[in-house]
């Protein structure tokens, strides 16, 4: 951080200079005003000026400061303070007060609060700016700006005003659901219902009796008449979550529903019409389950009228910072939490198995844990477990390519070597290369082995 230092008085200004680079910062030092204000112009993040300084002083300092950067905080030292002075500093916009003689461990304690809280509110403004300039490339929940998902953006917003079926391709926890409400929100259908159900959390009969809704008396348990979903949906939208979960005879019945837009109950022979427009979600290809067998080919097609796919986390590039600050934002009840740049790279090279709803429940244990911290921790953030530690952490040193495939090189050819017994003709001819070759290689690598043979 870097600190301007204010103060005339050599005893104070060395000591607190001193203190002040001892832990790190960057000290900008001026003994009187002039110098002072022309050190202004290289933005520091924090003002520490004496008030009685050679020149105009410390209020003039603080005047220019604020006028300069409100943000930036000003902390006043003087040795003939007066409480009228003091009002005068902080309704200009003095950060603190303070009277000499004082600890100099205090004031580097407060610098850095104050520079702290500086940092946070810079890059809570940054992130927000972002956001802000986001605007076509965010949609409802959805957040994101890489090429992948500005393509599903333009897909919902062209397809919505239709009633043409979706079919959204896409892993688990990628965020399909969302998808699907964009497309409700963005269609005329807005002010109908937006009905879902997963096809995976029923079995076979409950999932038709939740589908289609049943009679009194229909089976074992129904003591009374139940709606359906598709007829709940009836003017808006209905979306079949994991539909490649959805049992084979509950899939022809969907078929004809999708071709009619008439069902009955279970237990009914009255047949109902609905109007609605149906998106459907697939966690797998469903191509590769036709094919297997194990999904309808004609209900395929029935649904596949426009595909929308997906991109898992991994694949969406540049978009995981904008939604880390989307999710503490929707998570963090006003409190203006960051994540340090180190933290935020390793986010970056996690892989996400989990997508969006993993990041989701990682930013809100962190801020679960967070206590009075405004920073969110990398343990809280990233999952312990090795298997991702070497993706998620740069060693301390790169070495250069050259050296690395010379030594991957050396050991390779003694390795060779010691199998055939040091025999050079049939080294080479192991390793695919001329004995010359070989010959020259282990002169260039100085590598011996004893009692050379042909």
């Amino acid at each position: 951080m870097r600190v301007l230092l204010a103060e005339d008085e050599e005893t104070i200004a060395v000591t607190l200079r001193d203190a002040l680079e001892e832990v790190g910062h960057e000290v900008l030092y001026a003994p009187d005003t002039a110098g002072a204000l022309a050190l202004l112009d290289e933005n520091p993040d924090v003002v520490l000026t004496d008030i009685r300084m050679p020149g105009e002083g410390g209020m003039e300092i603080l005047k220019r400061s604020v006028d300069a950067d409100r943000d930036r905080p000003v902390i006043l030292m003087t040795g003939f303070g007066t409480v009228d002075q003091a009002v005068e500093a902080m309704r200009i916009g003095a950060a603190h007060y303070i009277q000499k003689p004082f600890r100099n461990e205090a004031v580097v304690g407060m610098v850095e609060r104050f520079g702290r809280e500086r940092s946070l509110l810079a890059e809570n403004v940054r992130l927000k700016e972002e956001l802000r300039e986001l605007g076509a490339a965010r949609m409802g929940d959805m957040v994101g700006r890489s090429p992948e998902m500005e393509k599903v953006f333009q897909r919902i917003r062209t397809v919505a005003p239709t009633d043409a079926t979706v079919l959204i391709e896409g892993e688990s926890g990628t965020g399909k659901e969302r998808v699907a409400r964009g497309l409700h929100d963005h269609s005329s259908r807005a002010d109908g219902p937006f009905v879902a159900i997963s096809c995976a959390a029923l079995p076979e009969t409950l999932l038709e009796a939740e589908l289609f809704g049943h009679e009194k008396g229909a089976f074992t348990d129904a003591h009374r008449a139940k709606r359906g979903r598709f007829e709940l949906a009836d003017g808006g939208t209905l979306f079949l979550d994991d539909i490649d979960d959805m049992p084979k005879p509950v899939q022809v019945k969907l078929l004809r529903v999708l071709q009619e837009r008439a069902f009955e109950p279970l237990g009914s022979e009255q047949t109902k019409s609905v109007d609605i427009r149906v998106v459907a979600a697939t966690k797998v290809p469903l191509r590769g389950e036709v094919r297997e067998g194990r999904f309808r080919e004609d209900l395929f097609y029935r649904i596949n009228v426009v595909p929308i796919q997906l991109p898992p986390l991994r694949g969406r590039t540049g978009d995981v910072p904008l939604l880390v600050q989307h999710m503490i934002e929707r998570h963090g009840k006003g409190v203006a939490y960051r994540v340090s740049e180190p933290t935020m790279s390793a986010l970056e090279r996690y892989p996400w198995p989990g997508n969006v709803r993993e990041l989701e429940n990682a930013v809100q244990r962190a801020i679960a844990l967070a206590g009075d911290d405004s920073e969110l921790k990398r343990e809280f953030l990233l999952p312990l477990d090795t298997r991702w530690r070497g993706a998620t952490e740069v060693a301390d040193e790169v070495r250069p390519l050259r050296e690395v495939l010379r030594e991957h090189e050396v050991e390779h050819i003694r390795r060779a070597l010691e199998q055939t017994g040091g025999h050079r003709t049939q080294t080479a001819e192991l390793l695919g290369i001329s004995r010359k070759v070989l010959w020259e290689k282990m002169r260039d690598f100085g590598i011996e082995m004893g009692d050379d043979k042909e």
